[in-house]
């Protein structure tokens, strides 16, 4: 008899874990399907869930409801109206950088209240001519121990000195053990400036820079791999705008 109960007790260990990890990955599906279907969102923003398959991708970054998250650079708030509903009870989303559209979308609609606003001091600049945009942080993210920093699509809209500058203040602003969440345009490797690759970047130099900044490379998903991008058109392109090869990397502050 005690051997069994001993034996149960073993499996209960082993087992308990995966059927935990399980459980949360299906509510936090719950939770983002929910938030998928919300009349906050529009039909063109609906119909882009199919390419951004979101819940495979906050589930590959390990996204929790408790959680401590920041935005950089959120745009039009996209992914904003998917992580705010799954945060907003038990966790906290700061927007920050240029997150001025996003806010002012969201700012009276119900469900959205707790948003946080943050580097609102952030500066852009360019010289005369540059296509890529340098930038100042000087309060940094204005976050400590963050729990993820997603920064989705933007990498490339900013020169080396700029992209560094993004790399500090998140590795700044996330607790030991934190996530670096980000994802962008492929470009062939080391492939020249061109007008049809403005909006990619090399995802081997990203590795290099973002590990320049003490990250560590934790992984990667081929999610948004998408065969029949040939890498030659810039992403605004007909024949590739929505259905880029997109590289989907996973790094951590040690």
């Amino acid at each position: 008899m005690r051997a069994l109960l001993i034996s149960s007790l073993l499996v209960s260990l082993v087992v308990a874990p995966g059927l935990v990890a399980a459980d949360d990955h299906e509510g936090l599906k719950a939770q983002l399907e929910a938030a998928m279907a919300s009349d906050v969102r529009t039909a063109a923003e609906k119909e882009r869930d199919r390419n951004r398959k979101p819940v495979e991708t906050l589930a590959f970054y390990g996204l929790e409801a408790d959680m401590r998250v920041v935005e950089m650079l959120p745009g039009g708030g996209w992914y904003t109206k998917l992580l705010a509903p799954v945060l907003r009870d038990e966790g906290e989303l700061y927007l920050a950088i240029g997150s001025g559209r996003a806010m002012k979308a969201l700012a009276d609609v119900e469900g959205f209240d707790k948003l946080k606003e943050t580097a609102s001091d952030a500066e852009f600049s360019r010289e005369p001519g540059a296509r890529l945009y340098d930038l100042t942080l000087p309060s940094g993210l204005g976050v400590k121990k963050a729990d993820i920093v997603f920064t989705f699509r933007n990498y490339h809209n900013f020169s080396e000195a700029g992209r560094k500058a993004m790399n500090d203040a998140a590795f700044a602003a996330l607790k030991r053990g934190g996530v670096y969440a980000v994802v962008d345009h492929t470009r062939r490797h080391m492939e020249a400036d061109s007008g049809e690759n403005v909006r990619r970047l090399d995802p081997v130099l990203a590795i290099k820079e973002i590990q320049a900044a003490g990250f560590v490379f934790e992984d990667f998903t081929d999610l948004h791999f998408r065969a029949d991008d040939e890498l030659r058109y810039e992403v605004g392109r007909r024949s590739v705008s929505g259905n880029t090869d997109r590289w989907t990397l996973k790094f951590r502050k040690p």
